[in-house]
């Protein structure tokens, strides 16, 4: 399918690995000039260079960090009037809630809800006056199906999610959408970390713990990461249009609702 976005100007945060590069990745593929962001500027020049050699894309490394202001101020002197944003932070790691304290929390809410709220307050407006704009916030699963340990992280994804909620109706006669992935189990670093967790705290192999988790997913199997950055890309899509304010589940039927 032509995703009709050829020429489109893309902001890909936390790019440089996972799920973030499979999002550029498939953006590139379908024609966008993409500006990737990591805090390692080494992985983040080496994913440039493959992701230019993969798909002939222009493709603009931009090493920062997006929850402060000089870094957001990098990523839009690359590229001041995106026509797609994708939004983008690592998770506060695996910790019992009973060993967060304030300033940790803090964090964690600037991380994932802050940061995306100020992205989209310096994106949106260029994209109501072009009448184009597609905004993706990958969260989690755990916004949808909370779990132990990730408590942090799924209170502030599911605050930024009832706070775009609302925006997303609010912009949406401009041809601007913003819509949520959230992601279950993917092959990716944070998945990684997982496992040796759970290998430390059980007392068990990498393979029985990795077997332990592929079997409470109903595929049985780990997601790869370029399934969920063509979803994003489709998202991102001129047939998109009229979907918005809404949380698309990949998660190989983990979740065990109907709705």
């Amino acid at each position: 399918m032509d995703l009709g976005i050829a020429g489109r100007k893309a902001i890909v945060c936390a790019s440089s690995r996972g799920l973030g590069r499979a999002c550029a990745k498939a953006l590139a593929e379908a024609g966008c000039e993409v500006v990737i962001n990591g805090r390692d500027r080494e992985r983040l020049a080496a994913t440039a260079s493959e992701l230019r050699a993969a798909t002939g894309a222009k493709i603009v490394a931009v090493a920062a960090d997006v929850a402060s202001a000089d870094g957001q101020q990098a990523l839009f002197a690359a590229c001041p009037e995106p026509d797609i944003l994708v939004n983008n932070n690592a998770g506060p790691p695996f910790r019992d809630f009973r060993e967060l304290d304030r300033q940790k929390m803090l964090d964690g809410v600037i991380a994932n809800m802050i940061v995306a709220v100020e992205l989209l307050q310096k994106a949106i407006d260029p994209m109501i006056a072009k009448k184009f704009g597609r905004v993706v916030n990958i969260t989690s699963g755990s916004v949808k199906a909370p779990i132990a340990g990730l408590d942090l992280s799924s209170g502030a994804r599911a605050g930024l999610t009832a706070f775009f909620a609302g925006v997303a109706r609010d912009v949406a006669a401009a041809n601007v959408t913003i819509n949520f992935l959230l992601p279950g189990v993917f092959a990716t670093d944070r998945f990684a970390t997982y496992v040796e967790t759970t290998m430390k705290k059980k007392g068990i192999s990498a393979d029985d713990a990795l077997a332990e988790r592929v079997a409470a997913v109903p595929a049985r199997r780990i997601g790869d990461p370029d399934e969920f950055g063509a979803a994003c890309a489709f998202l991102c899509s001129a047939q998109a249009g009229y979907i918005t304010g809404q949380n698309l589940l990949i998660d190989g039927g983990a979740f065990p609702g109907a709705f």
